[in-house]
């Protein structure tokens, strides 16, 4: 007989989870449609990269939808066992209801182990290509690739910018990673990008800035050049944005066997710099005993530049590190969110007392705000390096957690915390006042 019940109870979760997948990948999508509308009309695109574009974004969405999903069917579900009695009926045959929880959760953990492949696998590459086929509509107006406040890597080049309308770049640092080992710097105070060759190049005017390198044979020699104007022409970017050529990935384009690789690299890096470090350290104060030696003062000079750059390389090295850390936690928290949001769904199916969407829909829409919020919370406080990673994307799991234990323990009880009936129908007498 309770192998009879979990059949039943499973077959009610079953069209709920993929009406609700639908409507709230829906719902997520007419979020994307307004940006993505404007880039289409804009840069007139044909009908074949309109659908690659909504194609690619549709994983990024399910990311978030299934948890989501997860939780209105499994409201719906136990809201629709109740108004119909046929909870009551279980009761009285002597059966408890939360021996219904079992295969849920099993079935919960599968989905879980599910979403841990696909944040892992397919979502990275979705992302990966759908970035690579932006930059690519994006080149016919090269100077929107260039986020303000971030890194971005065009070939062998990373560029940062303060500001940037779309005419004018302010506050521009590059690093040219393809001339030689050692990356060589250049920083600007304005300058502008224009496109060559079909979008194939890009050529960079850069005004008022320095040009610093190191000698790849003689590491202690550093030359730093002054400019007015800087030309710097970019080439072959349609072969390095190819799909499958393009190698840079940004976190969210990597799996966790990737993420914790650029960790290992990254601390390894950072250790390597906290010893020439050191070294520059001790250098400054050697040569800079005599401050009336020429030589000994551009010794020193170029010493504290190098140690500037260093410190601003660990600094960036480090906030690498925990936005990595952010999102190999967050893989898995997402995965994990769908055996809590069955815990939490059933007792809240319970209480809502209602059958229809509409109602699981809200109660599972202002759950899963709360959940987001903190979740997107979290990962700014860890990106500042005010939360470590772990928490911030776990805390939420762990809140829901004790929350549900509280809702199945006040079930169990047959306590009702919220009577949603009648908080709906209040709502309703203030929505007409």
């Amino acid at each position: 007989m309770t192998r009879t019940l979990d059949r039943y109870v499973l077959k009610e979760h079953i069209a709920p989870f993929f009406i609700s997948l639908m409507v709230v990948t829906f719902v997520l999508l007419l979020d994307q449609i307004m940006d993505l509308l404007n880039v289409i009309i804009e840069k007139h695109l044909d009908i074949f990269t309109i659908l690659n574009v909504f194609g690619l974004t549709v994983p990024f969405l399910l990311a978030l939808s299934i948890p989501m999903a997860v939780l209105i069917a499994t409201i719906m579900a136990f809201g629709r066992l109740q108004v119909d009695s046929e909870i009551i009926a279980m009761k009285s045959a002597g059966i408890n209801v939360y021996r219904l929880i079992t295969p849920l959760v099993l079935i919960g953990i599968l989905l879980s182990a599910f979403m841990i492949y696909f944040n892992n696998s397919i979502l990275p590459e979705t992302n990966h290509r759908l970035k690579n086929l932006m930059i690519r509509i994006a080149y016919y107006k090269p100077m929107t690739i260039i986020k303000p406040g971030e890194f971005n890597s065009v070939t062998d080049y990373t560029i940062y910018v303060k500001e940037n309308n779309g005419i004018v770049m302010k506050g521009i640092i590059i690093y040219d990673t393809g001339s030689s080992h050692y990356p060589k710097t250049i920083t600007a105070k304005r300058g502008n990008i224009v496109q060559l060759s079909s979008g194939n190049a890009m050529r960079a005017i850069l005004y008022d800035g320095e040009m610093m390198s190191r000698d790849d044979k003689n590491p202690d020699k550093f030359e730093i050049r002054s400019f007015k104007k800087l030309i710097l022409n970019i080439k072959d970017l349609g072969n390095s944005i190819d799909f499958s050529e393009s190698s840079f990935r940004s976190d969210r384009e990597m799996g966790a066997k990737q993420l914790r690789t650029e960790i290992q690299d990254k601390q390894n890096e950072m250790a390597l710099l906290k010893r020439e470090n050191y070294r520059l350290e001790r250098k400054r104060v050697f040569f800079g005993a005599d401050p009336n030696n020429e030589e000994y003062k551009m010794e020193a000079r170029k010493a504290d530049v190098m140690l500037t750059m260093n410190k601003n390389r660990l600094a960036d090295l480090e906030d690498s590190i925990r936005s990595f850390k952010v999102e190999l936690n967050k893989k898995y928290s997402i995965a994990f969110a769908c055996i809590i949001f069955i815990l939490i769904g059933i007792p809240l199916g319970l209480m809502t007392k209602s059958s229809g969407i509409g109602m699981a829909f809200s109660v599972s829409s202002f759950i899963f705000l709360i959940y987001y919020v903190s979740l997107v919370g979290g990962e700014q406080m860890a990106d500042k390096g005010i939360m470590s990673p772990f928490i911030a994307m776990w805390i939420s799991n762990i809140v829901f957690l004790i929350v549900a234990g509280l809702l199945i323990s006040a079930s169990i009880r047959e306590k009702n915390l919220f009577d949603f009936p009648k908080l709906k129908d209040k709502l309703a007498k203030l929505l007409k006042i």
